[in-house]
């Protein structure tokens, strides 16, 4: 990347350097009109290069500023998933869950945003099972505009009697993203006051897939939003899952918003990663339709080309760094560029 134009390696003068400097400046050329008139002029050049210096040092932080797509760290996000399959299978109401709802949250703290523990129970073929899903708003002076955009994850695994299952891509990988995600939107405030990070509890059915089992977390945070009157301020959202898979292959649910899967195809293809992107050849039912029924257009980004599903090899070494970052990447360049940036403007 080119730099922009220095001047003798100067960094930006402090207000009082710059201040002192103009003192001098003054004290020289008062004197030096009768005694010293060289070191005058020299002065006031000094001066004037200070001025000079302050601008082009404004000018090369700003030209310097790498886009917002390219602060995402693969490496970074691959870390938060370590963290999480460490703890070992976390499903709904497990000490593993709990240990990384607080991981999650101390992480969300640390980059600048408010997290909210969204507390229910459901009754599920096991019973009654509690579950937490955790809502991030960007913390913010005063009473900024809502949120118009939603991140969103599952983070816990399916639950298994006959394996040890932690779900490094399912639940794992996803969940490393947003973080990350976390991280660096944190350090854009105007976009990440737009922004709601959700990470779902409940994702995975305990038995199989139905209106009642499966989908706890997004079920009931579509509801609220319903009911609370907020899903109307959300323009539409993305949600991950499955996205660290070594061998990459995004699939795009076949009835997935057209004008998002555009823009998300454009991403990639402006990144030139458009390869890792093509659409699946059926609808799947994920943390997505929930939001997608009470109005909110929400795209599916996940991998469902995975061998490794719900076994016991979906472990850390099935994914990768690089297929984070490619998905980080596209995600960010989308935001930043199709999605929001009109309310950019």
């Amino acid at each position: 990347m080119m730099r922009a134009l220095r001047v003798l390696n100067a960094q930006r003068p402090t207000l009082n350097a710059q201040r002192s400097i103009q003192i001098v400046g003054r004290w020289a050329l008062e004197v030096g009109r009768w005694s010293f008139p060289s070191l005058a002029r020299q002065m006031q050049s000094l001066s004037r290069y200070s001025s000079v210096a302050f601008v082009l040092a404004t000018l090369g932080a700003q030209a310097n500023s790498p886009n917002i797509w390219e602060e995402f760290s693969g490496e970074k996000a691959f870390a938060h998933v370590q963290r999480l399959v460490d703890f070992g299978p976390r499903p709904p109401g497990s000490k593993a869950i709990e240990k990384s709802r607080d991981y999650i949250e101390d992480q969300l703290r640390r980059s600048g945003w408010q997290v909210t523990r969204q507390a229910f129970s459901d009754d599920t073929p096991r019973g009654k099972i509690p579950f937490v899903n955790l809502v991030a708003q960007f913390s913010a002076q005063g009473k900024p505009a809502p949120p118009s955009f939603l991140l969103c994850s599952h983070y816990d695994t399916k639950m298994f009697d006959t394996i040890q299952f932690v779900g490094a891509n399912d639940g794992g990988s996803s969940t490393g993203l947003l973080l990350e995600f976390a991280r660096v939107i944190g350090q854009h405030r105007d976009l990440a006051r737009k922004i709601e990070l959700v990470f779902f509890d409940g994702e995975e059915a305990f038995e199989q897939f139905s209106q009642k089992d499966g989908l706890y977390g997004s079920r009931y945070f579509a509801r609220q939003s319903r009911s609370g009157g907020t899903a109307r301020q959300f323009l539409g959202g993305l949600l991950f899952d499955m996205v660290g898979d070594r061998s990459l292959g995004i699939t795009l649910p076949s009835d997935s918003p057209a004008e998002m899967a555009r823009d998300i195809f454009g991403a990639a293809e402006a990144l030139k990663l458009r390869s890792h992107f093509s659409y699946f050849d059926r609808e799947l039912l994920d943390d997505h339709v929930p939001l997608n029924a009470i109005g909110i257009p929400t795209l599916d980004i996940i991998d469902f080309d995975y061998p490794p599903w719900h076994t016991a090899g979906d472990t850390i070494d099935k994914i990768s760094a690089e297929s984070l970052q490619i998905v980080g990447s596209v995600a960010l360049y989308y935001l930043s560029e199709f999605a929001l940036k009109p309310l950019n403007r």
